[in-house]
């Protein structure tokens, strides 16, 4: 069912999160309509947007929907099978860059097997299937080592980089030590060709002491990354445990520190390793304490949204809002809560090709809902 819910946006209206410093409010649209385009998704995860108008959203029990333009749903044959358990499934999709002439899709998954599950990523052809689609020479090009039994903090957002490369992110999958050893993919960003390979040039590509598609190391769970269109650079959100929910810029070889360092406790309230800073080790460019459990971002590029050009966007589980960041660089100047009226767990946040903006709600009746000014 399709509905359209009309949200007044104002600074009356949008709460200020918690942050490691005093930020100025930031100027706020005057209002948005909501409107969904489709729902009765089960825990959605990520949304990819064709040509025709028409969407391709995830969802985490291992289905991919194609939604058309009307919101009518279709089951995606021709996935790969999963390991939908806690945080695992269906994760994110990506389209190819050179998607209208080689119709190729990308999805993250969980992958089960005899030693745990791991993140992994197929590749394959998006085919027309009577008023849907279909997935052919369906393929998985990489499989994590990020093994472990459980359903935790498996990751996952792809970007695909000016360049061509794609970044794959990974979770700690609950064992935070592991993120610290260069020999395994678990809590690390990777940068792969559209083949699935470690791109020439990687800053490891010659060590034998690392994964020569690993490009940083040290993360917890990140669960967004987006390309910044001003610079051309992979940014990264986190989850942190109890606070320290990160922004992150990975650069080339970098450590970004967890579970060394933090700046959030145990669920318990225990300290996290050796403090807050360490030489060596990276500073997230911002974080949360307490923390909002961020998944999916975007980058406002679009003059649809003229006072939120520049911004960041990200969405919030845990806090139930889209956190919308005024950036002065690579800084967070200011920061608002948007869509709390929604009170929905957001997903994912994506701009699509014209220009609007889409979250997903995370709920076993998630929806697909449109930013309109």
């Amino acid at each position: 069912m399709n509905a359209r819910r009309i949200f007044a946006i104002s600074a009356a209206t949008l709460g200020i999160l918690a942050a490691p410093a005093a930020l100025a409010p930031a100027a706020a649209q005057t209002s948005v309509s909501l409107e969904t385009v489709t729902d009765g998704l089960s825990y959605p995860w990520g949304v990819a947007f064709l040509p025709d108008g028409g969407y391709l959203v995830t969802e985490r029990d291992g289905l991919l929907k194609y939604v058309s333009g009307d919101g009518a749903q279709s089951v995606v044959a021709g996935t790969p099978e999963v390991f939908a358990q806690g945080q695992g499934g269906m994760l994110d999709i990506a389209l190819s860059p050179d998607f209208e002439s080689d119709q190729t899709v990308f999805l993250t998954f969980s992958q089960g097997s005899p030693e745990g599950a791991g993140t992994s990523l197929f590749r394959a052809k998006l085919s027309a299937a009577g008023d849907g689609y279909r997935l052919d020479d369906g393929k998985t090009i990489f499989r994590a080592n990020n093994k472990a039994y459980g359903g935790r903090h498996f990751g996952s957002r792809l970007a695909f980089a000016p360049d061509g490369s794609l970044f794959m992110t990974l979770g700690d999958r609950g064992d935070g030590p592991r993120s610290q050893d260069t020999l395994d993919h678990t809590g690390s960003v990777l940068r792969l060709t559209a083949d699935g390979e470690p791109v020439p040039g990687n800053p490891f590509e010659s060590s034998e002491d690392h994964k020569p598609e690993i490009w940083s190391i040290g993360h917890r769970n990140p669960q967004s990354a987006a390309i910044n269109p001003s610079t051309g650079v992979l940014w990264t959100v986190e989850h942190g445990a109890r606070g320290g929910d990160e922004i992150n810029i990975p650069e080339a070889g970098k450590n970004y520190g967890w579970p060394v360092i933090s700046y959030g406790r145990h669920y318990s309230g225990g300290k996290i390793g050796e403090g807050t800073a360490k030489d060596g080790m990276e500073q997230p460019i911002h974080y949360w304490d307490p923390s909002i459990a961020p998944s999916g971002m975007a980058f406002v590029s679009s003059d649809r949204y003229p006072d939120w050009k520049g911004d960041l966007l990200v969405g919030a589980l845990r806090g139930r809002h889209l956190s919308k960041l005024e950036l002065d660089g690579n800084a967070v100047a200011s920061e608002q809560q948007l869509l709390t009226e929604l009170d929905e767990r957001i997903r994912d946040v994506r701009q699509a090709p014209d220009g609007y903006l889409y979250v997903l709600t995370d709920s076993d009746d998630g929806r697909l809902v449109r930013l309109v000014p």
